[in-house]
């Protein structure tokens, strides 16, 4: 039987149009964590968007990630574009972060009640709704106004916590407010002044984020040939240096306001950004600059995990920076078992690097990750719409989570581990 269109209109979920929830869904979707608010993300979804096609309305962005980078592809100049979606060398490291997702595959189990499923998951003390925190992209100015601001207004009312990063395009205190009580964390790029580190973290603590994400990776910016041959890096066109030229500690170091000298302002980041002659020892005095946990990110071999837990480090985060610092590095993916066996009984072990839809976050979760980091896909979707396109990203891959949990056959993620998977040969 086909159901008549006035019929289906006047018995589906009201609201939505254009892919985008009702004022009552969105309402909703801050008690998403409660199994027992009949709250079901990803039919409750489909079910809205397919309405809104009986009035001849789709979603206003693309729905695939890949073809949400072409619409950002068509907004942004092709420097900031490559720039976002570029990464280091031949792109190999990106390549095999995507491959080793397709190489596992999810075994799905049947006739298990899934009718009610749980997407919430605690982490460092405090409940998520779900698995899923914004990894930090800086200089997000090069691709919406907005910026960081955007990022927050999508991601609070959703509870998902902002990572936000140093090279912010707004200084952390702002993007902490537009958070609310919304959780969010403070990525370090580990400055070579110990008094300019001190004084971020201070910074952060008083801004109230919950926890400090050191950044272990990038004591060296990579051979990027999509920037080198657009001669392109933001940084010394004086993007993404909020944080630094409202510290006053950089403030002091470059004997005046910042504003007044862009030249000796941006000279000054260079030299400061980062020091490559850091170790682990270094880490274990930095632990004491902050009351808050520390995570470190950028953790691909078993040792170097083993090494900042010695050094007081509260989590880990497998991550080979999405593919954009070393080139030919091992697959983030590939790294995570690993690191799990090494100290996932010890802390927590977070995954980042070539998430894009619910069913990769299956298989992070199934490998050991406590939760996952999404990174480029958020990014394009503050391209193409600002908050509102931040926000489709973050609904349309929750749903994506919900009904792939569901459709494995499990309830929650406590269900998975490895036994969920099974690796493709060929």
């Amino acid at each position: 039987m086909v159901w008549p269109a006035r019929f289906l209109a006047r018995e589906l979920p009201t609201g939505g149009g254009r892919g985008a929830f009702s004022v009552e869904s969105r309402e909703r979707a801050t008690t998403m964590a409660d199994p027992g608010g009949g709250w079901c993300w990803g039919v409750d979804r489909q079910l809205e968007i397919y309405k809104a096609g009986l009035a001849g309305q789709t979603p206003v962005q693309p729905v695939s990630v890949d073809a949400l980078e072409e619409t950002a592809r068509s907004v942004l100049s092709p420097e900031a574009f490559d720039y976002v979606a570029g990464g280091a060398g031949a792109e190999e490291t990106m390549r095999a972060n995507r491959e080793a997702f397709r190489r596992r595959r999810l075994v799905p189990r049947f006739l298990r009640d899934v009718a009610r499923r749980d997407l919430g998951v605690e982490l460092l003390g405090r409940k998520l709704p779900v698995p899923v925190l914004l990894a930090p992209l800086g200089v997000l100015s090069i691709v919406h106004k907005e910026a960081e601001l955007a990022v927050a207004r999508a991601a609070a009312p959703l509870g998902i916590p902002l990572i936000l990063s140093t090279v912010s395009s707004l200084p952390m205190e702002q993007v902490a407010a537009a958070m609310g009580e919304a959780p969010r964390w403070f990525q370090l790029y580990w400055p070579r002044s110990d008094e300019l580190a001190a004084s971020l973290l201070g910074r952060a603590e008083r801004a109230g984020f919950d926890a400090i994400v050191v950044t272990l990776d990038t004591y060296l910016l990579s051979w990027r040939e999509r920037d080198i041959q657009n001669a392109y890096l933001p940084f010394v066109r004086g993007e993404g240096l909020a944080n630094y030229v409202t510290d006053p500690v950089f403030q002091a170091a470059l004997g005046g306001d910042p504003r007044l000298n862009p030249v000796r302002t941006i000279e000054l980041f260079a030299r400061i950004f980062s020091d490559p002659s850091r170790t682990w020892d270094d880490l274990g005095r930095l632990r004491q600059a902050t009351r808050l946990p520390i995570l470190v990110k950028g953790v691909l071999h078993p040792d170097d995990a083993r090494k900042a837990l010695d050094q007081g480090a509260s989590g880990v985060i497998v991550s080979n920076h999405g593919g954009r610092q070393l080139d030919g590095a091992i697959a983030a993916l590939d790294a995570l078992p690993r690191i799990v066996d090494a100290v996932g009984d010890r802390t927590t072990v977070l995954f980042d690097s070539g998430i894009r839809r619910g069913a990769d976050v299956l298989k992070a979760m199934a490998l050991g990750a406590r939760s996952v980091l999404l990174g480029r896909p958020y990014a394009y979707g503050l391209a193409a719409g600002g908050a509102d396109g931040v926000r489709e990203v973050l609904l349309n891959l929750i749903s994506d989570i919900d009904l792939t949990l569901g459709l494995a056959g499990h309830a929650s993620f406590a269900d998975l581990d490895r036994s969920c998977l099974m690796e493709a040969s060929g």
